[in-house]
């Protein structure tokens, strides 16, 4: 109830009361008229409790007011925090230049050792397999017998190449192999030493000291002779094969 309100009733009971106390209280007893404030004093109270009871609410709904708009913004301002966080870097590209480079020339080391290697190895098989190969082509080519000369030259002629080949084919046939029909001449030939001078995957000089043994019809006892052979080979499709043999 407004104050106007509550105002213009107190002036109407107010008057009430004059009227009554002037008219010597005919129309009522004048404890109704003291009876009455005490109601209007509670008519005037209701307006009081109702602006108290409006004032709780106003405070609440302020409270809530200001703890929301606070909750509101401290989550916000927790979620920039993660999307601005720094991201993870990567391997610079100077770094990974050197890197790179490091590991190719790692890698070139690498395959040079292990070229190497073969290298190596494949000299070490050529110095074994080059000098048996002498070793059995020089006595093939110096040794043979009168009965048998014909199939000994053919036979050593299969380990010899190139030029030599020829040479030795020329001399057995037109001269060595006719006078020791002739003559029934026999040799025989024996390695006594080998070793090799140098050794290439296809390339190899051996150096060897042959004693070979002789025999015929005008001298029946055996002759014994020695001399230092030197010998060339070539590999040629996995075999090798004599290029030169001469004595020293």
């Amino acid at each position: 109830m407004s104050d106007e309100n509550r105002t213009g009733k107190n002036d109407g009971k107010d008057d009430e009361a004059v009227i009554l106390a002037k008219s010597g209280g005919s129309l009522g007893d004048p404890g109704g008229a003291t009876a009455a404030e005490p109601a209007s004093a509670g008519a005037a109270a209701e307006p009081a409790s109702d602006g108290a009871a409006a004032e709780p609410a106003s405070a609440g709904t302020a409270v809530e007011s200001v703890e929301n708009p606070a909750g509101e913004q401290a989550g916000d301002a927790a979620r920039p925090a993660d999307d601005t966080a720094p991201a993870k870097k990567g391997v610079p590209p100077v770094v990974a230049g050197v890197l790179v480079a490091v590991a190719v020339v790692l890698a070139v080391v690498v395959g040079w050792l292990a070229w190497g290697k073969i290298q190596d190895n494949a000299a070490e098989a050529a110095r074994t397999d080059a000098v048996k190969a002498a070793e059995e082509q020089a006595v093939a080519v110096l040794a043979y017998s009168y009965d048998q000369v014909d199939e000994q030259v053919a036979a050593a002629a299969e380990g010899l190449t190139g030029d030599f080949r020829e040479e030795y084919l020329n001399l057995m046939n037109n001269v060595i192999a006719p006078g020791a029909k002739e003559k029934s001449i026999t040799v025989q030939a024996v390695v006594q030493a080998s070793s090799i001078v140098s050794a290439e995957p296809d390339h190899a000089v051996a150096m060897l000291f042959v004693n070979t043994i002789s025999t015929n019809s005008e001298n029946p006892e055996a002759v014994s002779s020695g001399s230092r052979v030197r010998v060339e080979l070539e590999k040629e499709d996995g075999r090798w094969l004599v290029s030169r043999l001469g004595p020293i």
